[in-house]
């Protein structure tokens, strides 16, 4: 394979707009590239929360959501294209069980807090939240394959458990929402 990045600039988007994967160009304001965008942050989140390293184990499963949402980005740049493997949203699925299952039943809302590591898990799940609103929202002007929208539903919901469970990790705790304290 040759050098694909040779060159970082290039002048092209000077103008306000961007190449996408089958050459054609879109306003940097386009939903499709909000949604680039979005998922992009939400795979530098999942990375800040892999160099954390805070709960061993969960390495792996976080690098594979990253050449995932790689994936997922390739779908969106590259109109008409499925490129996010088979089996994506059952392997997070999987992951959400076998976490959950080790998890105490919810009573109350959790703050987003904890622990750093755990807050940085909360934060990327707030990330793709955001992303999956865009991905959405492309909906209503491209073909937007079920898969990708099914992936960003569940990574949400793997990266609230994994926050409780970073939490949680070496005797920490979760941090409550205390419903009465303004309405006493």
């Amino acid at each position: 394979m040759g050098h694909r990045l040779s060159k970082i600039y290039t002048r092209t988007g000077d103008a306000g707009t961007t190449g996408l994967g089958d050459g054609s160009r879109a306003a940097k304001t386009d939903i499709r590239i909000q949604t680039l965008g979005d998922i992009d942050e939400l795979n530098s989140a999942v990375g800040i929360l892999l160099a954390a390293q805070a709960v061993t184990g969960l390495n792996q499963l976080l690098l594979e959501i990253q050449h995932d949402l790689f994936d997922l980005g390739g779908e969106v740049a590259i109109p008409g294209s499925s490129l996010l493997p088979a089996g994506a949203v059952e392997r997070l699925e999987a992951a959400i069980d076998s976490h959950n299952a080790a998890l105490p039943p919810l009573k109350e809302f959790i703050l987003p807090s904890g622990s750093l590591a755990a807050a940085q898990c909360h934060f990327a799940r707030a990330v793709c939240r955001r992303a999956e609103r865009s991905l959405v929202g492309l909906t209503g002007q491209a073909d937007v394959g079920a898969r990708a929208l099914q992936y960003l539903n569940r990574l949400s919901d793997l990266l609230f458990v994994l926050a409780r469970i970073i939490a949680r990790a070496d005797g920490g705790q979760e941090v409550m929402w205390n419903r009465a304290r303004f309405h006493s």
